[in-house]
């Protein structure tokens, strides 16, 4: 496919930026109402042949990583859980004979409780995983039979328990704004999770994707937009008790626990995805390039063994990078070094003069001429402090 290429500003990107895998595994037992991932039922997982396409696609994909570094891998879904732990090995240790991972590299796999037991995750880990993500949602059955979720409360306790015990990091996802959720019941839910004393959690609430089942047909009983302020809001305030920063608009952590892999995204790094529908982005001197795979993975599987898996490739135009920049580094409470914006995009600062300006003026973003920061407000109104920054 040919690639369009854009100049940027200033000549281009002098230091590539930091580099991270993504591993796309597609299938889960059965898609829930919510999900608008890139996954599908299995009907009988051809691990074999997937994981062939895989190291493919990953070795085609080589003169775009050439002599970079990887430091940070990420298995998601799908649900890879559903991979047997030899598996996952074969994978890794094709990454690790075809590209420069680092030492230490984090290395991530997301599970559901319904798919894990002791033995699997101690393969996991001795595969090379070191931290897992598990999709608990909540700890309550009525809810989790509600969002279509396939374990219930006692496989949810089980696998938190599990993955404490064999991952020193691990994540714990929960949602808020349920069907008939109450805000005791959310915050019991946030409760129980701390028994396990996650390093990292993450509490997300509830949408709406078009292309679901929700968002074709609304659940009943959905919490109103002030209730469910109140949770985030109690959530937020329980968990800086607990002593877990929130660093994100939906994550939080201890003290170096924090989503290595994430936060590359975050701060507007790259990322080579492989799999079916896998997405990356990758820069170069002179362009900064997104890619997708073919979506569906029989078909992906085929597009590989002829070289034809790249289903869209677009190269970012100097309209396009700084919203796409923003989009990431505006959701770490935090913010960026101010410098970071061109040393990612290539572009100075000054293009994005007004849409700054702008966003200081309606109290959204810190007043602070060296960190790209929100303010509390900004988080709380992040969709209206990213339109500021769209191309005009």
């Amino acid at each position: 496919m040919a690639e369009s290429v854009i100049r940027v500003f200033n000549g281009g990107l002098n230091v590539s930026p930091p580099l991270s895998l993504y591993i796309h595994l597609p299938w889960c037992v059965k898609k829930c109402p919510y999900c608008d991932f890139n996954s599908h039922a299995a009907q009988g997982i051809p691990e074999a042949a997937y994981i062939d396409a895989l190291l493919l696609d990953l070795e085609r994909a080589l003169p775009d990583i050439w002599g970079r570094r990887v430091h940070t891998v990420f298995f998601g879904g799908g649900t890879p859980s559903l991979f047997s732990a030899e598996g996952i090995d074969r994978i890794l240790t094709g990454v690790r004979t075809l590209t420069q991972l680092a030492a230490g590299a984090e290395i991530t796999l997301e599970a559901n409780p319904g798919t894990v037991e002791a033995a699997k995750f101690a393969g996991f880990r001795e595969a090379g995983v070191t931290r897992v993500s598990l999709g608990i949602q909540s700890f309550d059955p009525r809810h989790l039979k509600a969002l279509g979720r396939i374990h219930d409360d006692a496989e949810a306790r089980c696998a938190a328990e599990l993955a404490a015990t064999h991952f020193d990091t691990f994540n714990l996802d929960l949602m808020y704004a349920l069907p008939g959720q109450t805000l005791g019941e959310a915050l019991a839910d946030l409760e129980t999770a701390l028994t396990f004393r996650p390093p990292h959690l993450s509490a997300y609430h509830l949408t709406l994707e078009p292309n679901t089942s929700f968002g074709h047909t609304a659940p009943p009983n959905l919490p109103d937009d002030d209730l469910a302020a109140d949770m985030q809001l109690a959530i937020e305030a329980r968990l800086a008790e607990a002593g877990m920063q929130h660093y994100e608009t939906s994550a939080y952590a201890r003290p170096h626990h924090a989503s290595r892999h994430n936060l590359n995204y975050w701060q507007f790094g790259d990322y080579l995805g492989i799999g079916a529908g896998a997405h990356s982005k990758l820069s170069f001197h002179d362009r900064i390039l997104r890619q997708m795979r073919t979506k569906h993975p029989q078909q992906y599987m085929d597009a590989v063994a002829q070289g034809a898996h790249i289903a869209d490739a677009r190269a970012l135009t100097r309209d396009d990078l700084p919203f796409e920049f923003m989009m990431n580094a505006l959701r770490l409470n935090e913010g960026v070094p101010a410098a970071l914006f061109d040393e990612r995009t290539g572009l100075p600062l000054i293009v994005c003069a007004s849409a700054l300006e702008r966003a200081r003026g309606l109290g959204l973003l810190e007043r602070d001429a060296t960190r790209l920061k929100p303010t509390l407000q900004g988080q709380r109104f992040l969709n209206d402090l990213l339109e500021l920054f769209l191309p005009g």
